[in-house]
C-alpha cells in the first residue's frame, strides 16, 4: 500500500515558518488558532491566537515583534512564563537578517497561513516620545508614561511599601516578605548615608515618598523629595500628611536641573540615574555634587549593564524602550563610578545587589498575577501584560547576570581631605 503522507497542520506550518524566519529551532510547543499543535511535548506552550501575530513577526522578527503580539493578546503562554522566556531568550536577544531567508521556500506557507499583508499598527500601550532626547519636555513625557499608570495599580504590584526599586532580603525565615525586605533596604540606605537628627536629605526621584518618610520618621532628618510624576507627588504628599511628617518632608514636582536650594547633608538617588541617560550623567553628577555639603554623602542606587551590548543610535527600539522605560539607558558600574569621580566625588563603597533584584521582581510578578482581574480593570489588558512580561523578563536578566544593580556610596571630601566615613564597612552596612 502506498504510504499516506500526513497533511500538514496549521501548527506544523507555523513551526516550519517560524524556524525558517528566526533561523533557529523553536524550543517550545506551538498551539495555533485552530487548536492544532506542533513542537516539543515538554514544557510551556506558545499559543498563537491570531494570524496578525505572524504578520508582526514578518515585519519585526525580533523581541519587539514578539512583544507587540504578546501585548496585543495575539500570543500567550500556557505554563511557566519564566521557563518560556528562558527557552525563548535566544530568540528575544537576537535579530535575524531576513535577507538570509530563502523566501521562495516559505512563500507557500505565508499564503496558506494568511500572513502576507501590511504591517499592523502597534498596540496603543506603545509609547513614542517626541522632542530632543533627555530634554526637560521629553523626560517629563517618559516619566509620565511609566509612573502615571495609576497609584492603585502600583500599590497592587509593589505592595503597601510602595517602593519601586530592588529590595534587600536579609532573611529566609517564614513570614519575612517583600515589605520587610523593602524596609531593610530603606534602612540600609539611611545607615550608609549616616543620617542623624537635624540633617537635610535630598531624595532625587523620590517615587511615592517611602524613603523620605522612613528617613524622617526613623532618623529625624528634614527631607526634600523631587519627582517629575504628578501622581507620585500627590500620593507621597498624602502619605507624608497621614504620617504626621508635614513639617519634616517636602515633596516637589521638580526637575533635578532646576534645583536651586541647598546645600544638603546627604543625597539619595534611587532608581533615578537610569532615566538620566549616559550622556547627561556627567551634568547630573555635577549638579548633585554642587548641592552637597563638604563631608556629605551620596547614595546612588542604579541598574547596570553587565553582559548586554551597548545600545547603538541606529538600533531598532526594543521592548523596554517602547513600552516600559522610554529613553532609559544602562551603563556599566565602572562608567558610573568614573563619572562620579570626575564630578568631584570620592567613591567609598560599591555594593552589588543583583540577586536581590531577581527575588524582588518575582515577588512583584506574584502580586500582579494574584490580582490579575483588578490589574486589568485599573489599567488595560495590554498594560497589565506589559508589566507581567517586563518584570518576568527582568527577573531572568538579573538572575542570569545580563544586568546588575549596585549601590554606590560616595563622599564630597572636605578641604583637609577628611571624609567623615567610619573606619569599617560593618559600621554602616550589615
Amino acid at each position: 500500500m502506498p504510504t499516506t503522507i500526513p497533511h500538514p497542520t496549521t501548527a506544523s506550518r507555523l513551526q516550519s515558518l517560524l524556524e525558517t524566519l528566526l533561523q533557529t529551532p523553536l524550543p517550545v510547543r506551538l498551539r495555533a488558532w485552530d487548536g492544532s499543535t506542533a513542537g516539543p511535548d515538554d514544557g510551556p506552550v506558545l499559543i498563537i491566537r491570531h494570524r496578525r501575530a505572524l504578520r508582526r513577526l514578518m515585519w519585526q522578527p525580533n523581541e519587539l515583534g514578539l512583544a507587540r503580539a504578546y501585548v496585543a493578546g495575539e500570543i500567550d503562554v500556557e505554563g511557566d512564563l519564566y521557563d518560556a522566556l528562558a527557552r525563548l531568550a535566544a530568540l528575544i536577544w537576537r535579530s535575524p537578517d531576513l535577507r538570509d531567508v530563502p523566501m521562495r521556500t516559505v512563500a507557500g506557507d505565508l499564503v496558506r497561513l494568511g500572513v502576507l499583508g501590511t504591517q499592523p499598527k502597534p498596540p496603543p500601550e506603545e509609547m513614542v516620545v517626541t522632542g530632543a532626547r533627555h530634554s526637560r519636555r521629553r523626560d517629563r513625557q517618559a516619566i509620565s508614561h511609566h509612573y502615571d499608570v495609576g497609584n492603585d495599580f502600583y500599590r497592587l504590584v509593589l505592595g503597601p511599601s510602595m517602593v519601586y526599586s530592588c529590595a534587600y532580603w536579609t532573611s529566609d525565615e517564614p513570614g519575612y516578605g517583600l515589605a520587610d525586605a523593602q524596609r531593610d533596604k530603606l534602612d540600609l540606605i539611611c545607615r550608609k548615608l549616616g543620617l542623624a537628627p537635624g540633617q537635610r536629605l535630598l531624595d532625587v526621584g523620590c517615587g511615592w515618598g517611602s524613603l523620605a518618610i522612613h528617613a524622617a520618621r526613623e532618623y529625624g532628618v528634614q527631607v526634600v523629595g523631587i519627582t517629575l510624576s504628578t501622581e507620585q507627588a500627590e500620593y507621597a504628599r498624602k502619605q507624608v500628611a497621614e504620617a504626621g511628617l508635614t513639617g519634616q518632608v517636602e515633596i516637589r514636582v521638580e526637575d533635578y536641573r532646576d534645583l536651586e536650594d541647598g546645600p544638603y547633608d546627604a543625597i539619595s538617588s534611587v532608581g533615578m540615574a537610569e532615566h538620566v541617560g549616559i550622556g547627561p550623567y556627567a551634568e547630573y553628577a555635577a549638579i548633585l555634587h554642587s548641592r552637597l555639603k563638604p563631608g556629605g554623602r551620596l547614595l546612588n542606587h542604579q541598574i547596570a549593564r553587565l553582559h548586554l551590548p551597548p545600545r547603538q543610535p541606529h538600533q531598532q527600539r526594543g521592548f523596554i524602550d517602547a513600552y516600559v522605560f522610554p529613553d532609559g539607558e544602562l551603563a556599566p558600574v565602572g562608567t558610573t563610578v568614573t563619572l562620579l569621580e570626575e564630578a568631584g566625588f570620592e567613591v567609598r563603597d560599591v555594593h552589588a545587589l543583583r540577586e536581590h533584584y531577581g527575588r524582588t521582581l518575582r515577588a512583584w510578578v506574584a502580586n500582579l498575577e494574584a490580582e490579575w482581574p483588578a490589574a486589568v480593570r485599573l489599567t488595560s489588558p495590554g498594560r497589565a501584560r506589559v508589566w507581567r512580561l517586563y518584570m518576568a523578563a527582568s527577573a531572568l536578566a538579573f538572575e542570569t547576570g545580563r544586568i546588575g544593580v549596585n549601590q554606590v556610596l560616595a563622599v564630597k571630601d572636605t578641604r583637609d581631605g577628611s571624609s567623615g566615613m567610619p573606619p569599617t564597612r560593618g559600621d554602616y552596612a550589615v
